[in-house]
């Protein structure tokens, strides 16, 4: 690996700032003190800062040698939330926020920019502008999107935006990235059944909500199977059903959840009115009714074929092409899809390793491993911050140097 020296020398305090936002953790659009964290560390360094966007989301603003009289810009970045889950690890930089943990790296993609900032401060090697993007509330709020609203790149124009996430269980050292989609649209579904409650004794009396979900859920399996192409992929999963007080009563409704996945808004389309469809069809044959509401979150994460190809030639330069893998699609979701709605760029993924960085800290048995994301035993590997520090900074000197090249031609 190709790692920056000054980069290197300043990794250890830089995990320091990592372990202390991980003890620190704050949810979405609640991110006051991580906010306060990075824009301190930035201010001391000298790079401009602006706040407000997203509520907490914090932008610095890098110039390179030319005082980026160049016009060129790109963005890089990093997710500042926390989820609201229980950590269970004992490590000393374990949550000291009951109910809140950094289960999914963002102390850690946060440390990363911080340590390009940092490089930055001292090393200006390009010329245009770098946009550091902290943004709040990627964990179900849709920072983002909101970030977007407020005007950040109305505020700070950028030609391609760029963003990276660890990914457990990829050897470090080890980076994906792939054109098109990577990430599937996140959307979620209630559907309250209205029926009539009666004695359990006497159903004939009453319409009873149960068995009409039932017949529901299982017919929404078609629209996978029966549906849609069989090349295209989609998920439907029911995940809560909740009905019923008693168990010599027939329950007067019942109210289902879940979420829907695609890649495409083809088949998200195909989904919602295939489901709308069914629920009320299968109420109306039942003599019950229901009510219908599907709710699109965040599209599909889709990366833009120049970018992505930019993206891996970068990195085979910092670990060798035999360690840039293609990235297999994940029906998992991300609000960067927004970003890369409105500008091209892409999503990278860099290896967290195979849970080596962990052992010192839990002593073995079940706590030792590569903890998926979203796992209460997760923790961030500070060995990637040189190398994810690295990689921003050499995507920067590179597009830019490329930038000039083109113009020049």
């Amino acid at each position: 690996m190709k790692l920056i020296d000054s980069i290197l020398t300043q990794a250890a305090g830089m995990a320091v700032v990592r372990r202390d936002i991980h003890a620190h953790p704050e949810l979405c659009f609640e991110e006051q003190r991580t906010a306060d964290v990075v824009a301190a560390k930035l201010t001391e360094w000298g790079i401009p800062i602006h706040r407000g966007l997203g509520t907490t989301g914090v932008v610095g603003i890098v110039h390179g040698r030319d005082g980026g009289k160049s016009g060129k810009a790109i963005g890089l970045r990093a997710d500042i939330d926390a989820l609201p889950m229980q950590e269970f690890n004992t490590f000393a930089h374990k949550s000291q926020h009951a109910g809140k943990m950094h289960a999914c790296g963002h102390d850690g993609h946060t440390a990363m920019l911080l340590a390009a900032a940092q490089h930055f401060a001292k090393h200006r090697d390009f010329d245009g502008t770098v946009y550091l993007i902290f943004q709040p509330a990627e964990e179900g709020g849709g920072g983002a999107r909101e970030m977007i609203a407020d005007g950040l790149f109305k505020q700070f124009p950028m030609d391609a935006v760029f963003g990276m996430h660890n990914w457990p269980g990829m050897p470090v050292g080890t980076f994906a990235a792939s054109t098109g989609p990577v990430m599937a649209s996140s959307n979620d579904f209630r559907i309250v059944i209205h029926g009539k409650g009666s004695h359990a004794a006497m159903p004939n009396n009453g319409i009873d909500p149960v068995p009409v979900a039932c017949q529901m859920v299982q017919a929404f399996q078609t629209i996978i199977s029966r549906n849609k192409k069989p090349v295209d992929a989609g998920v439907i999963s029911v995940t809560m059903i909740h009905t019923g007080e008693a168990v010599n009563v027939v329950p007067d409704s019942c109210e289902i959840r879940g979420t829907a996945r695609t890649f495409t808004f083809e088949v998200l389309d195909l989904i919602e009115q295939r489901m709308k469809d069914i629920a009320e069809h299968t109420c109306a044959a039942f003599g019950a009714t229901c009510e219908f509401h599907f709710r699109r979150n965040y599209p599909p994460t889709v990366n833009h074929p120049a970018e992505t190809a930019f993206v891996r030639e970068v990195l085979t330069e910092i670990v060798g092409a035999e360690q840039v893998w293609n990235q297999e699609p994940t029906m998992g979701a991300e609000d960067f899809s927004f970003m890369l709605q409105e500008r091209p760029g892409c999503y990278l993924f860099i290896g967290n390793g195979e849970g080596a960085h962990r052992a010192g800290y839990e002593g073995g048995g079940h706590d030792v491993g590569p903890c998926m994301l979203h796992n209460p035993h997760y923790d961030f590997n500070d060995d990637l911050i040189p190398l994810g520090a690295t990689f921003w900074v050499r995507t920067v000197e590179q597009w830019m140097a490329r930038v000039a090249a083109g113009a020049a031609a």
